[in-house]
């Protein structure tokens, strides 16, 4: 660990957040007294439904919805799956329309269905990362069964306009699901009960909540097949015991994330661009990705020159800050985020990417020090680096080369971080 600080320096919380001590605190009862199952006919259970009720409440308030809009999942990934998989089915219908940035629960699931028969139009984005209305328009066909579209994406942030999504599907009679598990707290989402949204996927640990709980909302009197059949729960949408602990922790973390809804929009906002600013004035060969105006408060992704993201991780680590690469690459790979290719970047800057998300509980201070390590860091990076030599033209590298260069680089790296 760094000489500098004894705590880590956590900037990675489009990937999970830490619970909140008001959710443990929430949680603990749940886990040791009242550990009844809330589907039992005797009192001792049927007080924790009770409880289950009043969590559903301010889940719901934080959509603007009521509580019957509400059925909890196991996670996103559950959700996203179980809105598309109950649209083909009630439908009976065989297009999927969606983007080419959606997070792979997304991506995964429309993968399998196209190879099982079904069809699946992925729009583009442009360079910033934006969406075109008439894209989606032109898309829907008369097959359609659903339109999924993120609100936010994962990788940089960038915002769609999924409420006018909404409207121009309900025009053209096609269900509108939205992956919006990167947003609750961010941005304000009690208006999702007004709109035209007929699915909508949240996730627990995104909020401050623990791992292992979900949310779909479902529209009131949108059909709705379970995608976990069991015995019953969630008013026979869902099926199996439900987390109790967990939904307890999500409900108060859900009147948190609206508490925090200020914070969030404007003293976090605050710090990520400071700390973005610093960068572009100390570094050069950096650069944003993703429309600057049109992004999570939180959320930054940055392309570094001539450097690959999976060595700066490593120097982060190293230093005690954490962040995660704009890429899905592993050691060793050449595969660059899907994310950013569909924006155009090109595989040498997709790889140099690395998306830093902050958080209510991120300060000043963290930015000072991350400010003070990064600098530095990325010119000694780049001082290593075999890509640097003949700066922008290398970005047109064939493969093979690339391979040879990227396996040297990481071993110099490896060799300075272990000194």
């Amino acid at each position: 660990m760094h000489a500098s600080r004894n705590e880590v320096v956590y900037l990675d919380n489009n990937a999970t957040t830490r619970i909140a001590p008001e959710v443990f605190e929430a949680m603990v009862p749940f886990l040791t007294e009242h550990y009844g199952n809330p589907s039992s006919a005797y009192s001792f259970g049927k007080r924790v439904e009770g409880h289950l009720k009043e969590a559903r409440e301010k889940v719901a308030g934080l959509l603007g919805a009521t509580p019957k809009e509400i059925i909890f999942t196991s996670c996103g990934t559950e959700s996203d799956n179980a809105a598309i998989w109950s649209a083909l089915q009630t439908t009976g219908k065989k297009h999927i329309v969606t983007t080419q940035v959606e997070h792979s629960a997304i991506m995964n699931q429309t993968d399998w269905l196209e190879k099982n028969g079904y069809g699946v139009t992925r729009l583009p984005v442009a360079a910033d990362g934006t969406l075109k209305i008439e894209d989606v328009e032109k898309a829907i066909r008369d097959d359609t069964a659903i339109v999924s579209i993120m609100w936010a994406n994962n990788e940089t942030g960038v915002l769609f306009p999924v409420e006018e999504i909404a409207s121009l599907c309900r025009k053209k009679g096609v269900l509108f699901h939205t992956d919006a598990v990167q947003t609750p707290g961010k941005i304000d989402l009690r208006g999702v009960a007004k709109s035209d949204i007929d699915f909508l996927s949240m996730s627990g640990h995104k909020l401050h909540a623990p791992k292992g709980v979900g949310v779909l909302y479902v529209k009131r009197r949108t059909k709705i097949l379970p995608y976990v059949i069991g015995g019953g729960q969630e008013r026979g949408k869902r099926g199996g015991t439900e987390n109790v602990a967990s939904i307890m922790g999500l409900g108060r973390a859900s009147e948190l994330a609206l508490e925090r809804l200020t914070d969030e929009q404007t003293r976090v906002r605050v710090l990520r661009d400071r700390f973005e600013d610093a960068l572009l004035e100390k570094l050069p060969d950096l650069y944003i990705n993703g429309k600057r105006n049109q992004r999570l408060p939180n959320t930054s992704n940055i392309a570094f020159d001539f450097v690959e993201a999976e060595a700066i991780l490593m120097m982060l680590d190293k230093n005690g800050i954490c962040a995660s690469s704009g890429s899905a690459c592993t050691t060793g790979s050449l595969d660059p985020s899907h994310v950013l290719s569909a924006m155009g970047l090109t595989p040498a800057r997709a790889r140099s990417c690395v998306r830093f998300s902050f958080s209510h509980y991120n300060s000043d201070a963290d930015i000072d020090y991350a400010l003070q390590v990064i600098p530095p860091m990325i010119e000694k990076l780049r001082a290593m680096s075999p890509l640097s030599a003949n700066h922008p033209d290398n970005f047109n590298y064939d493969v093979e080369a690339a391979r040879e260069k990227e396996e040297k680089l990481m071993a110099q790296t490896m060799a300075a971080i272990n000194e």
